[in-house]
């Protein structure tokens, strides 16, 4: 190679990897951004009465989003898992965000149904989702809990995302309907509201499919709900904080030097 050729492909590769660090930085301040449309911890310390949330994204922004509101009558939980990741998923996600406020801040005497409901005809508007070919698919799948503080009050609705209670050492499972908020393949339906008793000391799980569907390093497969259900057991009587630290751990060893799949989305907490 020439000295003028050599010289003209280090140009290049400056140019290159000035391009690269563009786009690192942006994606990282898109990341702060993003967070900051969630809850900090300062907040949701005073709404519940222990909490954690394991959140990892796989592309710096994330499809996965939590979400919390509160008025003095109810608190809205949620956990969203958006089509994709990276800055699609994350334009999805703040999207999301937006026709939650939106809504449950115009809502008197909410339904956590009725908030999918609406959830739903906005984002197919957004996004322009006719029903035709050529439409996006694009979609957010959710489970929303809201709480009555003065009458105690849980209700829950998903859309493809389940809810887990944990009491006394045991785990229940509350099933979401196998339907997303987006166009879907069949007609709509109404979602489902599920009025749940509570206890003192109960814990509750919202989750995106993330950590379920990463593959092992050893195994070559997928880390499974039901396996992820069996860790959740195995952590009672631990704090909040101990929980996410068990989660971490179990993904990050399991995962090893495989690459991380999807988004990771965890939200445990107490009332």
């Amino acid at each position: 190679m020439t000295v003028k050729a050599q010289h003209n492909s280090d140009i290049i590769s400056l140019i290159q990897n000035q391009g690269m660090d563009d786009h690192m930085a942006s994606l990282r301040y898109a990341g702060i951004i993003q967070k900051a449309l969630m809850p900090d911890p300062e907040s949701l310390k005073g709404l519940f009465k222990d909490y954690f949330v394991l959140f990892l994204p796989r592309d710096i922004v994330s499809g996965d989003f939590y979400y919390t509101f509160s008025n003095r009558q109810h608190l809205f939980v949620a956990a969203g898992d958006c089509t994709g990741h990276g800055v699609p998923g994350a334009l999805l996600s703040i999207l999301g965000i937006s026709f939650l406020n939106e809504i449950v801040q115009s809502k008197s005497d909410p339904k956590a149904n009725r908030i999918l409901n609406l959830m739903r005809e906005k984002v197919m508007k957004a996004l322009h989702q006719t029903g035709e070919r050529a439409v996006t698919k694009d979609s957010i799948d959710i489970g929303l809990c809201i709480i009555d503080y003065r009458t105690g009050k849980f209700q829950y609705s998903g859309a493809n995302r389940p809810l887990i209670r944990m009491r006394n050492g045991e785990l229940d499972e509350f099933k979401a309907d196998k339907m997303t908020i987006g166009l879907a393949p069949l007609a709509e339906q109404p979602f489902t509201n599920v009025i749940i008793d509570t206890e003192h000391g109960d814990s509750f799980y919202l989750f995106s499919d993330g950590f379920a569907d990463q593959f092992g390093e050893i195994t070559d497969k997928k880390f499974k709900h039901k396996h992820l259900k069996r860790v959740i057991i195995s952590m009672a009587g631990h704090s909040m904080a101990q929980q996410r630290d068990i989660l971490r751990s179990t993904f990050n060893d399991w995962k090893g030097n495989t690459q991380q799949i999807d988004d990771v989305l965890i939200f445990g907490f107490q009332i």
